[in-house]
């Protein structure tokens, strides 16, 4: 069976395990049914997701003009603290940007090889953590909107970091013993004395569990360099498709792409 069609990221289910879901244009492909069987992926093209031009992709799945016009691809999304629609001020789309940024937000520590802290809209959990391959992940402020979010981790990772190394994450390596409510306690002076009202003092810790088992080694491919690619699916993690060998596949680095895929 063929298909044909634009790459953006998996869609997912929680579930034991979660259910993932490759969006390839006007289908959506149950990827958990392919584990065990071989797959062909070949690279054909490129489809900027914001205005659909076959330019080459730039980032984000985006060509290069719109990385920089577009209020979804702003410095905004990477830096929260740098928002300002509360303020009535615009970046690039004000009314977008209130959308996006004038909603609840959630600051969370999340275990994805390290502990790490971030910032996501409420209504991005817990697909936020599935996306970033978290073993367990736990809520440590609420706040009203993405910059008041964003000035607690500007904060917080003075103490922690606040990047997923992706090699750790797919190495999926972890201490049983490892307790985020107890980090949280040790980072909560931390918080910015402005800001100490948005602390939540809970134990909600969410554990994932994904259709994966970490291989022996971990070596990552981008279509880019490797435009006929065939292997066997062994297991999915964050947006990662993790193939016999251990050979991965970052399916979110890729939106944009147009491939081919034969299953």
């Amino acid at each position: 069976m063929q298909f044909r069609g634009q790459i953006l990221k998996m869609t997912t289910q929680n579930g034991k395990p979660i259910q993932y879901f490759l969006n390839l244009s006007h289908d959506l492909i149950v990827m958990n049914q392919l584990v065990d069987h071989k797959i062909k992926i070949k690279h054909i093209g490129y489809e900027c997701v914001n205005c659909g031009s076959d330019e080459k992709i730039y980032r984000m799945g985006f060509c290069k003009k719109c990385f920089f016009e577009s209020p979804y691809a702003s410095e905004t999304i990477i830096r929260p603290e740098l928002s300002t629609a509360h303020l009535g001020i615009e970046e690039r789309n004000l009314e977008i940007e209130r959308s996006i940024q004038l909603q609840p937000h959630i600051v969370y520590l999340a275990y994805t090889g390290d502990v790490k802290v971030g910032v996501t809209r409420e209504s991005q959990i817990p697909t936020r953590w599935i996306d970033q391959g978290a073993t367990f992940a736990l809520p440590i402020a609420k706040t009203e909107n993405r910059y008041e979010a964003g000035m607690i981790e500007v904060a917080l990772k003075e103490h922690v970091a606040d990047k997923t190394n992706w090699k750790k994450m797919l190495e999926d390596d972890y201490e049983d013993d490892l307790d985020l409510a107890q980090f949280r306690e040790k980072i909560k002076n931390d918080f910015p004395v402005d800001f100490q009202n948005f602390y939540r003092d809970n134990n909600e810790v969410v554990r994932l569990d994904y259709p994966y088992v970490a291989p022996e080694k971990v070596t990552s491919f981008t279509l880019d360099k490797n435009p006929n690619f065939e292997g066997v699916l062994k297991g999915i993690k964050g947006q990662y498709l993790a193939f016999e060998g251990g050979h991965f596949l970052n399916v979110r680095g890729h939106e944009g792409y147009v491939i081919e895929l034969e299953i």
